[in-house]
């Protein structure tokens, strides 16, 4: 039975999740279920359920969202704010300090055998993600079509993410079986919510992005706003379907870090508390490290990290109302759907690029073989049983440091 709950208390258990929610999207959501509706009774297992399918129709991080959408359910909006608050700061301030560290340090020789020993780990949890959602995603010769040409418009045909999510909506509503249908339930007579939601939103975001502007100037920040405003409205999928257009466009054409630092960074993403997606700020801080320093790294690795979750935040608390309603809507099942097929082969892109990166950093005439051996031991440990994301990743240091001390690198 559901709970009246003070916020001061809530507060509590919010702040708990956020600094245990290792483990990526799966283990954070189980988290929220076993603190928030099976030990407190806070909110019922259905609405819990209803609350996690609109946060996964929506663009965004879905276990940050999920948050969100439990603190208002609680407390309302400011509940939901402190909620998603609690979820994403405390990884996001240790994020930050992180890539300090990898930037300062990365080249020391102790510091580079620790990411040559990570990286092949994380390898092998992009190969267990494609794995595990190509599983629950590929249910028919539909999805497997979409996602085959997902993954050859954006590795061969070089098409825009946003142009890859937009066609698989699409290829979902038209190709995929209708869900059950249910009689919607009808939305709340909450007139004018979406507007005094979005408007405020919005205002906000552009309201930092000229005070920056006018403050700082326009490089890296403009780029800065750009890049991870946009990607917070094409992320449906997880961090892994947005990672590659993250990748591109920091390392390709802002050219603020190098494959292999992009690779170290999702990695230190796995190994912290809260959403992968917090890659996002250890990318946004190498734009300002690369030419200005670290006050100019923290300043835009605070920024992405806004600039990422601004979007969510507004998405969310202008659909929390309506969740009964959208819950219920078959079209939008189906385009989800068509996304989550599309995401198998944009992650399988994911991987070639960051294994070409790892394995072969200067082409295939050189192949770095102790990272293949790690690879390849990493993945037979994988296979064996599932061993946790972040212990592949300590696993992956400890390896790189043994290969460091015994000269092998």
């Amino acid at each position: 039975m559901e709970q009246r709950v003070s916020l001061a208390t809530a507060m509590a258990v919010y702040i708990r999740i956020g600094l245990l929610s290792f483990g990526g999207p799966a283990g954070q959501i189980a988290l929220m279920q076993d603190e928030i509706v099976d030990r407190r009774g806070w909110v019922s297992e259905k609405e819990f359920r209803q609350g996690l399918s609109v946060a996964m129709v929506l663009p965004g991080p879905e276990a940050q969202q999920l948050a969100t959408w439990l603190g208002w359910r609680l407390h309302g909006r400011r509940g939901g704010i402190l909620a998603g608050l609690a979820f994403i700061v405390p990884g996001a301030v240790l994020m930050l300090a992180l890539a300090w560290i990898a930037a300062a340090r990365g080249e020391v020789p102790l510091v580079a055998a620790l990411f040559y020993g990570i990286q092949p780990a994380v390898l092998v949890i992009v190969a267990r993600a494609a794995a595990n959602l190509g599983r629950r995603a590929l249910g028919g010769r539909a999805e497997a079509l979409i996602a085959l040409c997902a993954f050859l418009g954006i590795y061969a045909a070089g098409l825009p993410f946003p142009l890859i999510i937009a066609g698989a909506a699409l290829a979902g509503v038209l190709l995929l079986r209708p869900a059950a249908q249910e009689t919607p339930r009808p939305a709340p007579p909450a007139r004018g919510h979406l507007l005094r939601t979005i408007l405020p939103w919005s205002a906000g975001i552009a309201a930092l992005w000229l005070a920056v502007r006018l403050w700082f100037g326009a490089e890296p920040f403009d780029g800065v706003a750009a890049l991870f405003t946009s990607a917070a409205f094409v992320s449906f999928g997880g961090a892994y379907a947005l990672l590659p257009y993250v990748a591109d466009q920091a390392v390709e054409t802002y050219g603020w870090l190098s494959a292999a630092q992009m690779l170290n960074g999702l990695a230190l993403a796995e190994a912290t508390p809260g959403p992968l997606i917090l890659v996002n700020t250890y990318a946004g801080f190498f734009a300002g490290w690369s030419g200005y320093g670290g006050p100019a790294g923290l300043l835009t690795g605070t920024l992405a990290t806004v600039y990422t979750f601004a979007p969510s935040f507004m998405l969310i608390l202008a659909a929390a109302p309506y969740v009964g309603h959208l819950d219920r809507q078959p079209r939008l099942r189906q385009a989800l759907a068509g996304v989550s097929a599309a995401v198998v082969g944009v992650i399988l892109n994911l991987a070639l690029y960051l294994a070409e990166a790892a394995l072969l950093p200067t082409g295939p005439s050189a192949p770095e073989w102790p990272k293949i051996a790690l690879l390849a031991m990493f993945g037979a440990a994988a296979l064996w049983r599932p061993v946790p994301m972040h212990w592949l990743v300590v696993s992956g240091a400890l390896a790189g440091l043994a290969l460091h001390l015994t000269g092998a690198i």
